[in-house]
């Protein structure tokens, strides 16, 4: 039997929803894009019916996703999940398949990589997590699984970052590993 393709596009409606929400948090917080117009960052979005949705995907999972930045050379917007705690909608999640392929019991529903794959987002690098905890301070209760490098991952970890005392922490775990206080932080380009 052939999996139903879901249809990743917006109705009119929710495109409206998402956009004023959008804005509505652009507007709010201009020192995370400082410099940034609203209408050239609307103009790009309404072009790209694909990131709208996986933005509505952020958006409906908890993310709250703002523009962190401009990438001159590509001409793209940088979006990062700005919630002020870990999105509450991508909690209790391992790090990847295979770390939830291991748990021999009490299995959770799914695992960060793959839910951010259908989403058609990237998890957070350990570097862009420093860079949007300079925009504010986020994580303070709860933490967020981050890319992993490879050879770590190799081994069976998987790194995690939060803010506590005032600073930034970058943890492991096996990759099995999940909380219902850890969720994952992603970014989209668009």
């Amino acid at each position: 039997m052939k999996a139903v393709e879901t249809k990743k596009e917006l109705s009119p409606g929710q495109r409206e929803e998402l956009l004023s929400a959008l804005k509505t948090r652009f507007e709010k917080n201009m020192n995370r894009h400082k410099g940034l117009e609203w209408a050239k960052v609307k103009a790009k979005l309404e072009a790209s019916t694909g990131k709208l949705w996986s933005l509505n995907e952020m958006e409906r999972t908890g993310g709250e996703p703002d523009v962190v930045g401009h990438d001159k050379k590509t001409g793209e917007y940088i979006f990062f999940d700005c919630s002020a705690e870990s999105p509450k909608n991508r909690t209790s999640v391992c790090y990847d398949r295979e770390g939830l392929e291991s748990r021999k019991e009490h299995k959770p529903a799914n695992n960060a990589i793959d839910m951010a794959a259908a989403m058609g987002i990237e998890l957070l690098t350990e570097e862009e997590y420093q860079d949007l905890q300079k925009l504010g301070n986020f994580d303070t209760k709860t933490s967020s699984w981050v890319k992993t490098p490879a050879d770590m991952r190799k081994l069976g970890g998987a790194l995690y970052c939060d803010r506590r005392y005032g600073r930034v922490f970058v943890g492991h775990n096996g990759a099995q590993s999940y909380y219902s206080a850890r969720a994952f932080r992603a970014s989209l380009r668009v």
